[in-house]
């Protein structure tokens, strides 16, 4: 890489960080290491990392407050690493403003992959957002609210435009039940998940090329969705 991005990486078990320290240089990562959650506040405001990697059990503050702290006045995209695995753990690290979350163990791939999702959103949001995603036969034309797949335009309702649009911006990030319902039918409606599930079965059939074995459209169940990326 000819400029490589640099990593913060928020870990306080030895072995962990020795592991991601060899995996990440080895890519040709910059890294930063933290052992705590106050020092990496410190660190996030004054080295301006492109992407943290956070550890949710912290000797002294919880992840899920850096997080929130971090969100504050940062917009810098943050990967959680976790050994808390359960639906609800994802829920609250993803509500809290993480853009990703892996439960350990996991692989040196799938890190990298959520990493150059994570860089992708960095990108888009400084700018350089392309006005169409495309991702197999389907492509969608942000600027000009219109959806094709395999070259034939999909005539989708308002509120699944929006969805669809949603997961496009932020594609191969996970969203949350409850950043789709608030983004899309408003703060009133957080916990009417029987609207995303009736949607997401009319996106499916209007998009995929089998809607019982999605390619685009992704459920983490219990949790939220995300559109896989190219």
């Amino acid at each position: 890489m000819d400029n490589p991005p640099l990593v913060l990486l928020v870990e306080d078990e030895p072995p962990m960080r020795r592991f991601l320290r060899a995996a990440l240089t080895g890519h040709g990562f910059r890294l930063i290491e933290s052992e705590t959650g106050g020092d990496a506040l410190v660190q996030a405001a004054t080295r301006s990392p492109d992407v943290i990697l956070l550890d949710l059990g912290l000797p002294d503050i919880d992840g899920l407050e850096v997080t929130r702290r971090l969100r504050e006045w940062s917009k810098t995209p943050i990967v959680v690493l976790s050994a808390r695995g359960q639906e609800q753990d994802k829920v609250d690290a993803l509500d809290a403003g993480a853009d990703d979350y892996l439960t350990k163990p996991f692989g040196v791939p799938e890190l990298l992959a959520r990493l150059r999702v994570a860089l992708r959103h960095t990108q888009q949001l400084a700018g350089e957002n392309e006005p169409v995603f495309t991702v197999g036969e389907l492509r969608m034309d942000l600027a000009r609210r219109q959806v094709f797949v395999q070259d034939r335009e999909i005539h989708l309702t308002p509120t699944e435009y929006k969805m669809l649009a949603l997961l496009a911006r932020n594609a191969g990030k996970l969203i949350t039940q409850r950043q789709l319902l608030l983004e899309v039918w408003g703060p009133g409606n957080t916990t009417q998940v029987q609207y995303l599930r009736v949607y997401m079965g009319q996106l499916r059939r209007k998009i995929e090329p089998d809607p019982t074995r999605p390619q685009y459209l992704l459920t983490e169940p219990g949790v939220g969705y995300r559109l896989r990326v190219p």
